[in-house]
């Protein structure tokens, strides 16, 4: 008999719709055919904690349930996987969540694909991003963004969690009024010195999207080894209320202040903590490093 699919559950996800909804998406797996052995969070951080144990009692086949910061956390339970020897983790999603970004770079933009996805059973090989900070390492696969991006994350998270997508776009309005433009100094692969040039944000991305359908690295690739750089120069508030909107359509890049370039690794000198945007979660760290490990995850697409 086959192995079960280890299904981590995040009611709480999509302001609880993920608790509403989950059940008779699971149950039309079943029908399907496919083995699930359920298992409800219940705070954060327990999806890591589920993820962890059942990888190191040697399950390799994983469904995550919730949105991109569900996601995230089961990621980080299967990585690093230092002393597990074995076949790569396989990763399938249903995004019953706020975000639900990673997905759509496959073409799975609801439940229904998702659904058939999963029955179909293909998986593809996807890079993961190892960021290490001066306290540890998180692993990611969608994107790591600092300055005033993971600043308007920061304020949904304490003020606009409610309003699901809705609420980064009254964030947003709000950290206007906030706005600055910080240095985070970075050197790409071997280029000799780092750029703390002053900026509006930068976006280190594995994959196109953020926040649903923002498309932050309209070039972005999961599958090619790269990191995409997005560099967002000084803006003035004007420019920065003009600019977002574009960034769904992916048409910030003829701005002036836009720059686009690539690494797999990236060096960052900073002075203490900054709060970081990673896959739809908002962390105050000191980074130090992003690597690049290539198909490192099996993921269902």
């Amino acid at each position: 008999m086959s192995e079960p699919w280890i299904t981590i559950v995040n009611p709480a996800a999509g302001g609880g719709r993920c608790g509403k909804q989950a059940r008779d998406a699971l149950y039309e797996l079943r029908e399907a055919g496919m083995r699930l052995a359920t298992v409800e969070t219940t705070g954060p951080g327990e999806a890591s904690a589920i993820a962890r144990d059942a990888f190191a009692r040697g399950h390799r086949r994983f469904l995550s349930v919730g949105g991109d910061g569900t996601h995230y956390e089961v990621v980080n339970g299967l990585f690093p996987r230092t002393g597990h020897a074995g076949a790569e983790p396989v990763l399938g999603m249903l995004p019953l969540g706020t975000g639900n970004s990673f997905l759509r770079d496959f073409g799975v933009t609801d439940v229904p694909r998702a659904l058939a996805a999963l029955v179909a059973g293909r998986h593809r090989p996807v890079d993961v991003v190892r960021a290490t900070h001066k306290d540890g390492v998180l692993h990611y696969i969608n994107l790591l963004s600092v300055g005033f991006t993971a600043h308007a994350g920061a304020l949904t998270n304490k003020h606009f969690k409610p309003f699901g997508a809705l609420g980064y776009v009254f964030a947003v309005l709000l950290g206007v009024a906030r706005l600055g433009h910080p240095r985070f100094p970075t050197a790409l692969d071997d280029a000799p010195q780092h750029d703390d040039r002053p900026c509006t944000f930068i976006s280190f991305s594995n994959s196109r999207y953020t926040g649903g359908t923002m498309m932050m690295a309209p070039d972005a690739d999961a599958t090619d080894g790269w990191l995409d750089v997005v560099r967002m120069g000084p803006l003035k508030r004007g420019e920065l209320v003009s600019a977002f909107p574009r960034i769904f359509k992916g048409t910030h890049r003829a701005m002036a202040q836009y720059e686009g370039t690539r690494a797999k690794r990236v060096a960052l000198s900073l002075d203490g903590p900054v709060d970081v945007m990673v896959d739809g979660e908002v962390l105050s760290v000191q980074l130090e490093a992003l690597e690049v490990l290539p198909g490192a995850l099996q993921v269902v697409a």
